[in-house]
């Protein structure tokens, strides 16, 4: 079994927390920002075994598979 390190983006949408993992495009939801939390770490994990199956997983392992991730907030205005 092979381990990946992806990011994870969570926010408050009205009374529930949104998380998304943007190396995949997964999102999920959950009460709490930990519940969303593991709620995208098992759709993230479903997601991969999947695309092992469908043996599409060499069209994103550079993306999740890199060491050197840089994360960043920027402001923009509109």
């Amino acid at each position: 079994m092979k381990e990946f390190n992806v990011t994870a983006v969570i926010w408050q949408e009205d009374e529930a927390y949104v998380s998304k993992c943007p190396e995949l495009e997964v999102a999920s939801a959950g009460d709490t920002p930990q519940e969303a939390l593991e709620n995208l770490k098992e759709a993230v994990e479903l997601y991969i075994e999947n695309a092992k199956i469908l043996g599409i997983l060499d069209d994103f392992t550079a993306s999740i598979e890199s060491s050197n991730k840089f994360t960043s907030n920027i402001g923009v205005a509109v």
